[in-house]
Parts: C-alpha cells; sequence; structure tokens
C-alpha cells in the first residue's frame, strides 16, 4: 500500500521553538540534551514507570471525517498502552479541548494533568478521494514540538496509518524503532480437538484485518516470513510426504518448494530472502540444509548421528542457531551459516534435566528466544548469542514457539493450556513484563512476526 509521508512543520511560536523543533529524524539530532532527558523514556532491563501521555482526539477536517479520526486516536492509544511503556491518559481528565492543531496547546492545561507528552492529529479527506493525516508530538515540559508528520492514502488503509503514527512516537520518545506497523501470520484453528481444522491466517499485529490464506483441506504449519513481507513459507501435510511452499502474501499465488519427507519445521528465509534453511530428517537422524531459492539447489549444513533441527539466521546472515541433542538432550548450538563446527550455548543452571529448543535470532542481533522445557513446564526465554544471560520471561504449562517483533523488545509466543480447550498468542516484553493476550478469532498458533511493512515508520 502507497503511504506518501512529508514533515509537518513545526509551530512558529518564537524562535527558540523553530530553532530546537523540527520534524523526523532532524527533531532527534537538534534537541538539547536537557529536554531530550525529559521526554525519552530510559528502557532498562528493570521496571519500568510507563509515561504519561495525552493523546487528544484527531479533530476532523469535515464532519465526516469525524469517525475515521476517533478510529485513529482509539488505534494509536491502544497500540501505546499495549506497550507497556506508555500510560494513555484518560480524555475524561483532559482540561483542553483541542480544535486546530495549528495553535500551539496550552501546556499548562496539560501540566495540570501530569502528562509528559502530547499528540494532537487531524484527519482530512482530500478532494482527490484520499485521506490526510497529520500529527504532532509536543513535550509538555518544555513546550517543544518533538516531531510532526503528515500523511496521504487510501481511506481504507486508515489503519496502517495509526501504526506507523504509532511507531513514530514510540521511536521519537525511546530511541528504539516501533513495531506497531507489521503483521503475524498464523495458524488458525477451529473446531472440536480430535478433529481441529487448521488455517493459515494473517492480521495486523494487534489483532485486526484478519485474512485466511488457505481452506483447511490440509494441516499447514510453522508459517515463516520472508524479510520482503511479501512472502511466507509453510508446511503443508496432505495427502502424501510434507510439502513446504513459497506463498505471495498479495497475489495470492503459492509455489511448491519441495517434497519433504521426514520434515517437522518449515523453512526459514536468510536475511536477503534468497535462500531457506532447513532440516531434513534421514533415517533416525536429521540435517541442516540450505537451499537456494532461484536455483533450489541444497547445500548441506551438518552431518551427525544426531538431530538437528529449528535453523534460524542471525540478521547479518553469517550465523545460525539451531536445536541439537548431540549431547543427549536437546540444546542449543550456534555455528557459521556455511557450517563447520557449532558451539553449545544452553546450559540450564536450576535443572540439570532441562531441554532447550525452537531457537530464534532477534532481529536485532542481542539474543535468541527459546522454548526451554523442565520441571514439567514450558517456559519462553532469552539468552545471548553466547549463551549468557538468560532470561525466563514467562513459564507455564505449554508456552511454545517464540517469534520476535521487528524492533526485537517483544515476542510473541501460543500457549496450550491443555484439556479440550486450544492455544492462544500471548506477547512478553523481552524484560519479562507486560504478558498481553493476543486477540483472534478462534484458538491460534505458530505465530510469525513480520519486519515493518513500511520504512515511513522510521
Amino acid at each position: 500500500m502507497p503511504v506518501k509521508s512529508f514533515p509537518l512543520s513545526p509551530l512558529p511560536l518564537d524562535r527558540r521553538r523553530v530553532l530546537l523543533g523540527g520534524a523526523g529524524a532532524a527533531a532527534g539530532l537538534l534537541l538539547p540534551r536537557p529536554l531530550l532527558a525529559q521526554t525519552k523514556l530510559q528502557i532498562t532491563e528493570g521496571n519500568v514507570a510507563p509515561l504519561p501521555i495525552a493523546i487528544t482526539n484527531f479533530v476532523p477536517g469535515s464532519p465526516a471525517d469525524t469517525e475515521v479520526g476517533a478510529g485513529v486516536t482509539q488505534v494509536i492509544t491502544n497500540n501505546l498502552k499495549r506497550s507497556g511503556l506508555f500510560n494513555p491518559i484518560d480524555q475524561a481528565a483532559f482540561i483542553e479541548r483541542i480544535s486546530n492543531i495549528d495553535v500551539a496547546p496550552q501546556f499548562q492545561n496539560w501540566k495540570t494533568i501530569n502528562a509528559q507528552a502530547l499528540v494532537t492529529g487531524r484527519m482530512t479527506r482530500q478532494q482527490d478521494g484520499r485521506l490526510k493525516a497529520e500529527f504532532r508530538l509536543w513535550d509538555v515540559a518544555s513546550g517543544q514540538q518533538l516531531t510532526g508528520q503528515q500523511y496521504f492514502t487510501s481511506p481504507e488503509y486508515w489503519r496502517r496509518i495509526a501504526h506507523i503514527i504509532s511507531d513514530q512516537i514510540y521511536e521519537r520518545l525511546t530511541g528504539d524503532k516501533g513495531y506497531f506497523d507489521s503483521r503475524v501470520v498464523f495458524v488458525d484453528e477451529t473446531g472440536p480437538k480430535e478433529r481441529r481444522v487448521k488455517r493459515l491466517a494473517l492480521m495486523d499485529q494487534d489483532g485486526a484485518n484478519v485474512r485466511y490464506l488457505t481452506r483447511g483441506s490440509d494441516l499447514v504449519l510453522t508459517p515463516r516470513f520472508s524479510p520482503s513481507t511479501q512472502e511466507i513459507t509453510y508446511m503443508e501435510f496432505g495427502q502424501g510426504d510434507p510439502r513446504v511452499y513459497l506463498f505471495n502474501i498479495e497475489t495470492g499465488q503459492r509455489e511448491i518448494v519441495g517434497n519433504f519427507p521426514g520434515m517437522t519445521f518449515a523453512p526459514r528465509f536468510s536475511p536477503d530472502g534468497q535462500r531457506v534453511i532447513m532440516s531434513l530428517q534421514q533415517g533416525s537422524n536429521s540435517n541442516l540444509f540450505a537451499m537456494d531459492l532461484r536455483s533450489r539447489s541444497t547445500t548441506r549444513l551438518t552431518d551427525t548421528p544426531a538431530i538437528d533441527t529449528s535453523p534460524s539466521y542471525s540478521p547479518d546472515g553469517s550465523r545460525i542457531c539451531f536445536e541439537s541433542d548431540r549431547g543427549g538432550k536437546p540444546q542449543i548450538y550456534v555455528m557459521s551459516a556455511s557450517g563447520g563446527p557449532a558451539q553449545r550455548i544452553s546450559f540450564s543452571k536450576d535443572d540439570t534435566n532441562g531441554s532447550y529448543s525452537t531457537p530464534v535470532w532477534s532481529p536485532r542481533g542481542d539474543y535468541i528466544a527459546f522454548t526451554k522445557q523442565g520441571g514439567g513446564q514450558f517456559a519462553i526465554g532469552i539468552m545471548k548469542p553466547d549463551g549468557s544471560g538468560e532470561r525466563i520471561l514467562t513459564a507455564g504449562f505449554h508456552n511454545e514457539g517464540p517469534t520476535f517483533a521487528p524492533n526485537g523488545r517483544v515476542v510473541m509466543f501460543f500457549r496450550d493450556p491443555g484439556g479440550s480447550g486450544g492455544p492462544s498468542l500471548f506477547t512478553v516484553d523481552i524484560s519479562g513484563r507486560n504478558e498481553q493476550k493476543v486477540p483472534t478469532p478462534g484458538y491460534a498458533s505458530d505465530p510469525a512476526w513480520s519486519p515493518l511493512l513500511s520504512s515511513t515508520s522510521g
């Protein structure tokens, strides 16, 4: 979807404000250090006090724009609140009602209700049918505009605009890239447990705009996103051996990558999207292979009498992490993407019988997420690529299948409580805080988070 964006100039309130305001990346370079200290969240691994932020209703350019203005406001509010880093102030507490975003707010009114940041905006339908979205982000203490942007797009994409604005706010106030303008592919599950229908489904990261990509006639498992966000791989069990498909989200076309007897997980893409890496079973063991998607030629990466599975590339494509039982129990190993010796990085300190599986590398490269089994529980955790800094994010009866948000700050996974019910999707911050259930139409498993959809959010 084309989204055109343009900086929204700071309001000419006074000479100092004009010099220190600015939009987009330039604002971060020009703002003085005291102002940054006031408005930038210091994200640490400990508890973070959510930043009080006032998000005003986006002013309608005409009465016909009222509904979309309210919708954008609500999506931004929900995004920031769900992140756990922001505390949107109840609009019932607002003293000032913003009716014109081109006039500076009365900042004392926002200080009174303890807002540290303020968002104002406007939605206007243009004569050519396009939707114009504008927003400004203000530091309440100093009265400075921190950033401002305007966007033009088709009206049906108003939710995307709201996600992109959310990303702008998140990045300006945390210093990290946002993750709201992204999608999640997952396995939708319906029907009784013994006859569960599993369909491939796609949705926005907040659970909206669900699309079904397969009909459910065959069993689908472990979808994975391409770095381009336009393609996914997944595995399908029909009448014969499992098949791996490449599915184009935009066109709806799919092509078979190959038949792979004994495969248990779909392949993962390399960061450049040119290769996939997979585990193929041969007799009682399985080894890792890389496949060039253009030539369909495969290269063998491991050759051991063990089960090597669940490979995942590092963001620069130079290394892979994978699961192997070559030491007796499933553990996580790291090796060069071209093969060679592998280093074990998982060592359970509290449970010598603990096992580690489904490793996935963070988009930032700083962590590897995993599923840990031990003591009758399944935990989702992270560790650094050298094995240090292990941190359990959540534990319970059955948690599995971690996947990182595009900014590496949040992990999504699925939890199956057992019994007659089914699995659900959850997110948790890499600090282990702010666990949230993700809304889905029915039961859901095997999530995979896309990269950011557009560069306009950064």
